[in-house]
């Protein structure tokens, strides 16, 4: 029966991702300019990579509309497309790989297998203490539900004895565990928290009822309501929901060498127009920062 339910679940996903990969195609009409060679930044990198010319950077699965995995290499979606316009600025091949989980991805660069996580990751203070994060767009946390929201979530509140998807590892998985404490403290059910590795996962058990509500970054939330066919619907949008500002960007392993070329990259990218063009191809205006920053959040989620 397990293993019944596990294949099931892999048609699902594949069917999920197809989509992801038709709404990429969808938007193939957006030119984005052919960046070249900055010989400033390219010297800021360590001088192993600006021999092997090549750098990897690692995700933990696909991330719409920002990571979209293709392959065991491949990544489609708008940090593939800032990616390739970063390494042209960075003058190296930016190769990518995808492990299980978020702690998979900061072990792998702690260990130096890998020289950075496009993301977006998540940026907040405790997480800076191993790790700098290269900023690039700001997000805000929601909850996706069926069609209808049969169960009421509107906010933080209402999860007490419902069962919430959240990513593994993740700071939306840290808040709600905060508040499924918060549920018994006040006589009421605990959360039942459902940890998944990938986005098409969590939403997926959402859809087929298995859970209630998805707790997760606006911005994939609302590209997987766009694509659900009406099946799904936002909601806690215009709420703090556990959170203060949330910023997300690169994530590389603490004063790491390629950090400063990173962020001199991103910056050449806001400057001349690409980074613009970039979100905008993808529906991600509403997520736009004025420039590219290291390690920008200043205060924990509340």
């Amino acid at each position: 029966m397990m293993a019944k339910k596990l294949r099931q679940a892999a048609v699902l996903t594949a069917a999920l991702l197809s989509v992801s990969s038709m709404n990429a195609l969808a938007a193939e009409n957006v030119t984005i300019p052919t960046q070249t060679m900055d010989p400033a930044i390219h010297a800021k990198l360590p001088a192993d990579i600006q021999k092997s010319g090549v750098m990897t950077s690692v995700n933990n699965g696909s991330f719409p509309p920002y990571e979209i995995v293709t392959g065991a290499n491949g990544l489609d979606g708008a940090s593939a497309d800032l990616a390739h316009a970063l390494a042209e600025v960075l003058g190296v091949k930016i190769e990518h790989a995808s492990v299980s989980g978020l702690s998979g991805i900061l072990s792998g660069m702690a260990a130096g297998r890998y020289q950075m996580g496009i993301g977006p990751i998540g940026d907040y203070p405790d997480r800076q203490a191993k790790n700098d994060f290269i900023d690039f767009v700001k997000e805000y946390v929601v909850f996706g539900v069926r069609k209808g929201n049969p169960e009421k979530i509107t906010s933080l509140d209402d999860t007490c004895g419902k069962r919430i998807a959240v990513m593994a590892g993740g700071s939306a998985e840290q808040v709600i565990r905060k508040q499924s404490d918060v549920c018994v403290k006040d006589g009421k059910p605990a959360v039942t928290v459902q940890s998944f590795s990938d986005q098409p996962t969590s939403i997926l058990a959402v859809r087929s009822n298995r859970s209630d509500a998805f707790f997760s970054s606006q911005a994939p939330l609302t590209y997987f309501v766009e694509k659900a066919n009406g099946q799904l619907e936002l909601t806690g949008t215009g709420k703090s929901n556990g959170f203060g500002d949330i910023f997300q960007g690169t994530v590389v392993a603490k004063d790491s060498p390629v950090r400063d070329a990173i962020l001199a990259g991103y910056q050449k990218l806001f400057d001349n127009g690409t980074y613009a063009i970039i979100m905008k191809k993808w529906g991600l205006e509403g997520n736009m920062i004025p420039a590219p920053g290291i390690n920008l959040a200043k205060a924990q989620a509340k």
